[in-house]
């Protein structure tokens, strides 16, 4: 499906000043014409604050704030003007362990690099046509982390040890939508 993203507002945090060129190019490919860089984390955040964008790119090796602690003053800063904004994170590792990792910061969506056109439109295209919940616990606010819906589930656990830990979910435990901009082509 294509869609129109004229309106869409892309922070992109990258170090790598050819990477972020790059980077704009693609987007701008993709009508992406706003679009606002920044050279590292700590720079980014400010940026985000500031202009409120509609989805963060942000590459994990910056410094002196990398992708991670970005992501992570994103989702629990009081600054942050915008906790549910769907967030790409790039980087050259793809270790199990890495994604893991990335995923428990409470990240959107995982970018490989090095990637192509279509590979940045797929991450960007899959956060507006599957939306994920948000999830808020003691030690989480993000994205849910199942990608998958399970039909048979019926409650707040999934898993057969999780009954030990029935005790530990209570009902503060919230859940949220994300709610982006509907870029979809009318007609």
């Amino acid at each position: 499906m294509a869609y129109e993203f004229n309106t869409v507002k892309v922070l992109v945090a990258e170090d790598n000043a050819p990477m972020q060129e790059l980077i704009r190019s693609l987007l701008i490919t993709f009508g992406i014409e706003n679009y606002i860089p920044a050279k590292n984390g700590e720079e980014a955040f400010q940026a985000f604050c500031k202009h409120n964008p509609d989805i963060v790119i942000a590459d994990w090796m910056m410094n002196p704030i990398d992708g991670i602690s970005l992501v992570r003053k994103i989702r629990t800063s009081s600054l942050s003007p915008n906790p549910f904004v769907p967030v790409i994170l790039m980087t050259g590792f793809s270790e199990k362990r890495r994604v893991i990792e990335a995923r428990d910061s409470g990240i959107t969506e995982f970018l490989v690099k090095p990637f192509n056109a279509r590979d940045l439109y797929r991450r960007l295209s899959q956060i507006i046509e599957k939306p994920r919940q948000f999830v808020r616990t003691e030690n989480f606010f993000g994205p849910d982390r199942r990608r998958k819906s399970n039909d048979d589930y019926k409650g707040p656990l999934r898993r057969d040890e999780d009954d030990g830990y029935q005790a530990a979910y209570s009902s503060t435990d919230q859940v949220y939508i994300d709610m982006i901009p509907d870029t979809r082509k009318r007609g």
